[in-house]
């Protein structure tokens, strides 16, 4: 299947043409199965858009269990062990989604909720205005060692601990998509910056993400912006044309911005006695302080010795300062080809390349 393609089609059908463990993360954003019965009025009696479409009706729970298990069977084959998936949902469908994923052995890593800074008021005052959605980031398995750019995360949120809440404005203004009738073209457009979060948190640039209900292409576009690969699905013409115009006007920013930042990795610890075995010094050789007013002789064991003194390279030199320690690699120094006196940390960092 060719990568950075929306794909028109039954999602069912076009999973059948993903190979087995090539997807690094999935975003689902499936039919909430709303099951709205009347029409939805505002104060002055205009109409208030819901979803309406022919995708989001199911006879029972039945049948939409089933739906959801056929396709996070699938989403689970093609996912790589290591890989992750995201899944978004209203307290319609949300809890009915986690429980199949545990049910086919994924492991919720976190479930996040996306506080709307905008939400649609209940205009009908009965119930509380439902202002979040939630989504469910899960690993394969339990086993699985997943990606996580946590430090990336920790940085962008002003060196705090990235939260379980998220606040983003639902998709409005010049973001939100329009058909050629000049309305709305899908009744749940997802923001860019929802996307963009999700995707910078747990994938590396040229991963490939999978949206197996693209609609207009949210995800997909935020992920050619960020430099990965996409393959999207949807059975819409229209949502699926609509993506694709949308997509080829993304620009994606330059590969040099995109490196997520990484806690710096410990250097590898390379004992004194390492040079010696390897041969970069010599037992018997001298090592210098740089003033050279104490000389200590290497052991053929690698320790050094003064006098009847013997340790390591940091006993000694604590010794020499009369302190109760002292870094062994800043104080000790040998004579390289040039007779010149250098720092045994230029040979150990020698080494550990």
């Amino acid at each position: 299947m060719k990568l950075n393609t929306i794909y028109q089609g039954n999602c069912e059908d076009l999973f059948k043409k993903v190979k087995d463990k090539s997807v690094d993360l999935i975003f689902l954003d499936p039919p909430y199965f709303l099951q709205l019965n009347k029409q939805l009025t505002r104060p002055n009696h205009s109409v208030v858009k819901g979803v309406e479409e022919e995708w989001d009706k199911f006879n029972d729970y039945k049948e939409y269990d089933l739906f959801t298990y056929n396709y996070l069977k699938e989403c689970k084959r093609v996912l790589k062990d290591d890989g992750t998936l995201w899944v978004v949902g209203s307290y319609h469908n949300i809890y009915r989604i986690g429980s199949i994923l545990q049910n086919l052995d994924y492991w919720i890593l976190n479930d996040v909720i996306w506080s709307k800074k905008n939400p649609l008021p209940n205009f009908r005052g009965t119930r509380l205005t439902n202002a979040h959605e939630t989504l469910l980031w899960c690993s394969k398995s339990k086993e699985s060692k997943y990606k996580f750019n946590y430090h990336a995360l920790k940085t962008a949120n002003e060196d705090k601990q990235e939260r379980s809440i998220w606040e983003f404005p639902i998709c409005s203004g010049k973001e939100r998509l329009k058909n050629k009738e000049n309305k709305t073209a899908h009744p749940t457009q997802k923001p860019l910056s929802l996307m963009k979060k999700i995707i910078t948190q747990c994938s590396s640039e040229s991963d490939v993400l999978l949206e197996p209900f693209a609609g207009t292409g949210s995800f997909c576009a935020a992920a050619k912006y960020l430099g990965r690969n996409f393959i999207g699905f949807d059975q819409n013409k229209e949502y699926v044309e609509l993506a694709t115009k949308r997509i080829k006007e993304i620009k994606q920013i330059d590969a040099s911005v995109l490196e997520p930042l990484e806690k710096d990795t410990p250097k590898k610890k390379i004992p004194f006695g390492n040079l010696v075995h390897e041969g970069y010094l010599e037992p018997g050789e001298i090592l210098y302080n740089i003033k050279d007013t104490h000389r200590a002789t290497i052991q053929s064991d690698g320790s050094i010795r003064i006098d009847d003194k013997r340790g390591s390279i940091h006993q000694i030199a604590a010794l020499v300062n009369k302190t109760s320690s002292f870094n062994g690699w800043d104080y000790w120094h040998y004579k390289n080809k040039d007779k010149k006196l250098e720092s045994i940390d230029v040979l150990r960092s020698k080494l550990r390349d």
